[in-house]
């Protein structure tokens, strides 16, 4: 990393540390890295603007601000380190300013077993091969995949020294992203306060234009991946090998991330199922509820350090994916905010996803394929 980090203290790079991983799975391939640094260079902007102002030197306790979520794509869960907030003190005036502020939203925890989850992917694997044909489109050059969410997140609200856990409105989120991974879109109020979004487009503002990889992949990178439910698994173990809070955690959360806003072709959607079957732990909520208001039933796992159940939520009658959801299972507290069983960190629901013929286009606007 470019930007000079040497004048934060220990607790505020664990902080930045944890809010850049909660949002780099997601990135475009070579996004990371600007992102990473345009972070840092605002949070060394922000300090600096706050010595010119002689808070230190008055005495005054400088004003602890929630850290505004960076104009990138954020992850289908915010909870890859700790799995909870999306929070840090130091910036101001930053993206999802133009969204209404709530408390944070909650659920019923619905009950968790790990009775028929083999059989339960192996009926979603199968609804997912296309059994009637109706397999996924490939993308051609030039065309775009598009995917609509309705999403919404906890996080930690700071003002001065008080904290309260909020949530931000339930919003529209829209992707676009070129089959070769080098051109993108994203529209999310969340993120960029500007109704036309921001560009995801490669080569970055430095130049960078690097390989997609499991946690960053284009629609190309999946075309070669294996559908063999072992060595995809292995893959996905040595791929995030050191990241989450632990292997298994890790593994189930980059499937529940392709799943949601990624386009795997037909025969790797099917295989991802049969991979999570293997992960240890994985259970069956019977009971969940997406964004959409859609309820259905839910592969999930208990992340046991952040005591978050990351959930995926699918119809089930159809076993057609609907989104996902992190819950928190087990109460624990943040920055002396507790964080009760039933609070919901991240919710989703894909609304649409499909291929479409430009960038900003959508299905009712792009001709048919």
């Amino acid at each position: 990393m470019n930007a000079n980090p040497s004048r934060q203290r220990p607790a505020e790079e664990d902080e930045s540390a944890q809010l850049l991983s909660r949002t780099a799975r997601d990135l475009p391939p070579g996004r990371h890295q600007f992102h990473k640094e345009r972070l840092m260079a605002q949070i060394q902007d922000m300090r600096q603007r706050e010595e010119s102002t002689g808070t230190a030197a008055s005495g005054m306790k400088p004003r602890r601000l929630r850290l505004p979520r960076p104009a990138i794509t954020l992850p289908a869960v915010a909870a890859a380190v700790t799995g909870v907030i999306v929070a840090v003190t130091v910036l101001n005036n930053g993206g999802g300013g133009g969204l209404a502020t709530g408390p944070a939203l909650t659920t019923d925890l619905g009950t968790a077993s790990s009775d028929g989850v083999p059989q339960l992917l192996d009926r979603i694997s199968h609804a997912a091969s296309a059994p009637d044909g109706t397999a996924r489109p490939i993308p051609k050059p030039g065309q775009f995949v598009y995917v609509e969410s309705r999403v919404a997140d906890s996080f930690l609200k700071i003002e001065g020294d008080d904290a309260s856990l909020a949530s931000h409105a339930l919003h529209t989120r829209k992707v676009w992203k070129s089959p070769d991974g080098t051109e993108g879109w994203l529209i999310d109020p969340a993120v960029n306060d500007s109704p036309e979004g921001e560009t995801l487009s490669l080569p970055d503002e430095q130049g960078n234009t690097p390989e997609a990889t499991i946690n960053g992949p284009s629609y190309d990178y999946l075309t070669k991946l294996t559908t063999d439910p072992d060595q995809l698994l292995a893959k996905i173990y040595k791929e995030t090998e050191g990241q989450g809070n632990s292997p298994d955690q890790q593994a189930f959360s980059t499937i529940g991330d392709l799943l949601g806003e990624s386009y795997p072709p037909t025969e790797l959607y099917s295989a991802l199922f049969k991979t999570a079957a293997k992960i240890p732990g994985v259970v069956v909520v019977n009971d969940a509820e997406d964004a959409a208001g859609r309820e259905g039933i839910a592969v999930a796992r208990l992340d046991e350090t952040s005591g978050a159940r990351e959930e995926w939520i699918f119809d089930r009658k159809t076993f057609v994916f609907l989104g996902e959801r992190s819950v928190q299972v087990n109460e624990r507290t943040e920055q002396g905010v507790v964080i009760e069983p039933g609070t919901i960190m991240h919710t989703s629901a894909v609304i649409d996803r499909a291929v479409v013929d430009g960038m900003k286009q959508t299905p009712e606007t792009s001709s048919p394929s």
